[in-house]
């Protein structure tokens, strides 16, 4: 085609020219990849059948290169693909022939994904795909597999034949849906036996591939299949009155953005611990005009019912969304919450009857029942995931899963796979061994902390140190932009993930940095809402937040700053921790709350009293919290002696004061890092230890208190003073 509109067309040729063959499979893959409207994240694989010398051998042969197991081809590298013998694959056609169980999917179907293994070239290590044998058996030498929406939407109707005739003519053919594997491959090698000109094969109820000898025609050839099939729905779609009357029209009217937000904010802890009971999620929330125009129609509650068609989407989203039928206009918060928990009692059975009906004697053991995805009318919807980026990725199919509905019915009549099927692929033995096969979750995993004064000093260290071991971090600090300068930190040390179109901040990454003044209520309680809007809720919270206000050259500091002092170091904790457990009982998860403290506490000296007192107040305050919110919150605290290094409590002229308070000798333009490290060492030489404190000690004290390493530990001072023997309790 001349041009595209419903598809992107990027090939270079110059860009193409200078790769290598492997390379240009890449190029082929992340340019098909880097288009959500050509397949969706980690769905699809490319191949190209190539000339290799082999290392044996030494003589030329023919290697399939296809994208394995995992990965996502925006993304993919050489290491994402395997390498096998051509001629070995096809070879194997005689032995699966041979078997005497031929035709069933397992043992002899999930056998042969074994096999694949004896065909590797150079020791590839990359597992194949069980998609291998679709890319080998058909002829051409460069393949794609993809899982385009506007092909879907044609695979997932019920006169899916029929219409791939009429869309494609002769040009496409057509196969009944067929779990991948050996079989569907041989399917295909059959078809393209018999019709020789074909060079697309639609995939009922899954996608399609396309194929071709030269690798710019095939990424053409790709492209062209999924403009037309676009191209034919969209006139449909129009012809039947467009948006308006899309799944039926609107049932419902969306509520305003603010309200949105309100409902979400006012639910999500709740729900987030209706959905963990098993395993923590962390949520999504989309409320795009797409998805609200699906929520909010009369098809809706049917068609979510049905469920997904394409096995990429429901492998995400579960054979089903759960839909509320919750009147937005007449209806409030609480008759929501109401229809939820009815609705998730409900889905748990049907879940629960749709396993007991489909298991084999071999079957994995029953999934976690709860909902991935809920739907809302008025609202949008929420996607629930092991991390931030999984349930971006569920709501991303979703939102897939919706489009292929709207398509199907623009043109047809929309259906899903057959619960069979459907839990044949969802519980498949081969998919189950994956699963096992991944690496065991960090220690922090699925869990959000908090972390109040994240901006610089302790707090930032902390939440450097907690998200290593898997946390997601929301850097809260008084000032915005060093808050978000934290986050951003985290952020680009993990990667953001990719999103979705949704409610401001629900489309981040694995850590937000937030402005809060904590000795304000209703700062604090918009913080919290915030956070449930961008991870469905939070699990604990660190407070390292602290003031300290220098004295006078008499010793003393002005009332207001007094007040202020214990405004920061007391009040302040005390309204986060009281505000938070408001959410904590919400969701009805065991959490950790950590204050900071201070090794002043204990020990009485001039020239800091009002801090002094404070952090003791700060004592006390640990213990009671610790009273009031047991048994579902741990609450203990971190005590620290000064620490200097990265502190913003200790500015140059601070450091400087100190220095000259000690009589300890320094010059007047010495390097401010010069002068920070005389003062840290004369308050380590003050300690049993002899060592300087530091931020990442502090961040050790606060990771074990909040992982499950003291679970048994509440109402305690941790101090991290290197050995300070005035501050020995008495």
């Amino acid at each position: 085609m001349s041009s595209y509109k419903h598809v992107n067309f990027a090939w270079d040729d110059a860009k193409a020219a200078s790769l290598d063959p492997v390379a240009r499979l890449i190029y082929r893959s992340n340019l098909l990849g880097s288009d959500q409207r050509i397949t969706n994240t980690g769905g699809g694989n490319t191949s190209s059948k190539l000339t290799e010398k082999d290392p044996l051998t030494g003589q030329p042969t023919e290697v399939l290169w296809v994208k394995g197991s995992g990965g996502d081809l925006r993304t993919s590298t050489r290491e994402n693909f395997s390498s096998l013998y051509q001629q070995k694959l096809l070879a194997m056609q005689s032995l699966y022939g041979a078997r005497p169980d031929k035709g069933l999917k397992a043992p002899a179907e999930d056998d042969m994904v074994g096999m694949q293994a004896h065909a590797t070239f150079n020791l590839n290590p990359r597992p194949s795909s069980i998609d291998t044998p679709l890319h080998s058996f058909l002829p051409g030498k460069h393949v794609d597999h993809m899982h385009p929406n506007a092909i879907i939407s044609i695979a997932a109707s019920r006169n899916c034949e029929k219409l791939t005739r009429e869309i494609f003519g002769g040009e496409m053919a057509y196969v009944p849906w067929m779990r991948p594997g050996f079989e569907l491959g041989l399917a295909m090698q059959e078809i393209a036996r018999k019709n020789p000109k074909t060079q697309a094969i639609m995939m009922g109820q899954h996608g399609f591939i396309s194929w071709d000898d030269d690798e710019k025609k095939c990424y053409t050839w790709t492209l062209d299949c999924i403009e037309k099939a676009a191209a034919y729905i969209e006139a449909k779609y129009q012809a039947k009155g467009g948006d308006a009357t899309a799944f039926g029209g609107a049932k419902y009217q969306s509520l305003d953005a603010a309200k949105r937000a309100e409902v979400f904010a006012a639910i999500l802890p709740w729900l987030r611990g209706q959905v963990s009971q098993q395993k923590r999620f962390i949520g999504t929330v989309q409320d795009d005009e797409k998805i609200l125009r699906f929520v909010n129609s009369k098809d809706a509650a049917r068609l979510a019912e049905l469920g997904t068609s394409c096995p990429d989407h429901f492998l995400r989203t579960k054979i089903k969304p759960l839909y509320v039928d919750w009147n937005p206009q007449a209806e409030d918060v609480a008759a929501l919450r109401k229809k939820l928990a009815a609705g998730l009692e409900a889905y748990r059975k049907d879940y629960a009857a749709y396993y007991a009906k489909c298991k084999h004697a071999n079957s994995p053991a029953m999934r976690d029942p709860n909902p991935t995805v809920v739907l809302i009318p008025g609202v949008g919807m929420v996607a629930w995931g092991k991390d931030k980026s999984e349930s971006r990725v569920t709501a991303e199919f979703y939102n897939c899963a919706v489009e292929v509905m709207r398509g199907a019915e623009a043109i047809d009549e929309y259906i899903a796979l057959s619960q069979q099927e459907a839990f044949d692929i969802e519980y498949w033995l081969l998919e189950e061994a994956k699963l096992k096969r991944m690496p065991a979750e960090k220690e922090l995993a699925r869990q959000v902390i908090i972390v109040v004064g994240a901006g610089s000093g302790i707090g930032k260290e902390t939440a450097h140190r907690l998200v290593k071991d898997g946390a997601h971090l929301v850097c809260v600090d008084m000032k915005l932009e060093t808050a978000q300068a934290t986050a951003s930190e985290l952020t680009a040390k993990l990667g953001l993930g990719i999103g979705v179109a949704g409610s401001g901040i629900s489309n981040c990454g694995p850590a937000i940095g937030l402005a809060c003044n904590i000795t304000d209520r209703a700062s604090v309680r918009a913080m919290l809402d915030q956070v449930a809007l961008a991870y469905g809720g939070f699990d604990s919270i660190c407070v390292t937040a602290g003031v300290f206000w220098p004295s006078d050259t008499t010793g003393h500091i002005p009332d207001d700053k007094w007040a202020f002092t214990f405004g920061v170091n007391v009040t302040g904790s005390y309204i986060v921790g009281d505000e938070a457990f408001r959410t904590w009982k919400e969701q009805g998860l065991k959490g950790s709350l950590v204050l900071t403290t201070s090794a002043n506490a204990a020990v009485a000296k001039k020239g800091s009293v009002a801090y002094d007192t404070s952090k003791a107040a700060a004592n006390h305050l640990v213990r009671e919290m610790a009273m009031e919110l047991a048994p579902l919150v741990r609450v203990n605290g971190v005590a620290p002696a000064t620490v200097v290094q990265g502190s913003a409590m200790f500015p140059r002229e601070r450091v400087i004061g100190s220095l000259a308070k000690y009589n300890i000798p320094f010059k007047d333009d010495e390097a401010t890092e010069s002068l920070v490290g005389k003062l840290a060492q004369f308050y380590a030489d003050r300690t049993l230890t002899k060592s300087p404190i530091t931020p990442a000690d502090q961040a050790e004290a606060y990771f074990l208190l909040v992982s499950s390493r003291l679970s048994k530990t509440t109402g305690q001072i941790v101090t991290v003073d290197g050995g300070l023997h005035e501050a020995f309790l008495r």
